[in-house]
């Protein structure tokens, strides 16, 4: 008999490679002043089609129970999350700080790194300032790697702000109406082999020949981006200007933490 396509057994070496990674994930989470919960592996199928619609159903494990109930194995975590809290919202201090490592189930293509049934490490915030939120649950997953080993030299968090993004491509001239698909254009760059190419989709997606350097620039990294906006400052609006304090802010608050090294700025 074979498992089931996409599933794994854990034999003892295998077992104890993934406790050590567990275990290392729960003394980082507990060291942020994270408590661990969990939930049941079997929910029902409404938890998951109200946040993103009937379409997810196919892919889910999904049935109807031995008493006509339509339900699924969880997909995800947040959906239970979300459930567990409205139970006892009032109740909670603020702001809930939780983790978890729950075992998931996608009925999809597997894929590297990710099979039919999954771990996965969820930290989660609620009820705290965002950018300090955001900073510290990037600062965990940054963390958790660093105790098992690696360095600046292995991983980069990429970080971006696309109301950043929407105010270099007001302060390019970019007509808004073709805001769409240069973002679209963009979200290419890493897959575009040469600078010109990159170049040649900018314009196709509607920025103007002279500005598609600068744009291509800004993306490649060869700005420092917080420079160039604080460069461009008096031309920016107010969202702009906003944005900029507050990436500006956040990477400032990574820095404090030591993991600056590990952060790049990337708009696509």
């Amino acid at each position: 008999m074979q498992n089931l396509k996409g599933f794994r057994d854990f034999f003892p070496v295998e077992m104890a490679e993934r406790n050590h990674v567990f275990g290392t994930m729960r003394k980082v989470a507990r060291s942020f002043g994270f408590t661990e919960y969990d939930g049941p592996p079997l929910e029902s199928l409404e938890l998951y089609t109200r946040k993103s619609g009937p379409e997810i159903v196919h892919q889910l494990y999904a049935f109807q129970d031995k008493g006509g109930r339509d339900v699924a194995l969880r997909p995800e975590m947040t959906p239970t999350l979300a459930r567990m809290m409205a139970t006892r919202a009032s109740s909670l201090p603020k702001p809930i700080k939780w983790f978890s490592i729950p075992q998931l189930f996608r009925y999809e293509k597997n894929q590297r790194g990710r099979l039919r049934e999954h771990f996965q490490l969820n930290v989660d915030i609620v009820g705290a300032s965002e950018i300090e939120a955001d900073v510290e649950l990037l600062a965990v997953a940054l963390q958790v790697q660093i105790a098992l080993g690696l360095t600046d030299k292995d991983i980069v968090a990429r970080v971006n702000d696309r109301r950043l993004l929407a105010g270099a491509l007001r302060l390019l001239d970019i007509p808004i109406e073709k805001t769409t698909s240069v973002y679209t254009a963009i979200d290419k760059f890493h897959k575009i082999s040469t600078e010109e190419e990159f170049r040649v989709l900018l314009e196709k997606s509607g920025v103007p020949s002279g500005s598609s350097l600068e744009l291509c620039k800004l993306c490649a990294g060869d700005y420092i981006v917080l420079e160039w906006f604080a460069s461009r400052l008096k031309m920016a609006d107010d969202e702009t200007k906003t944005a900029a304090q507050g990436l500006s802010n956040y990477l400032g608050l990574l820095e404090s933490r030591g993991l600056s090294n590990f952060v790049k700025i990337d708009f696509s």
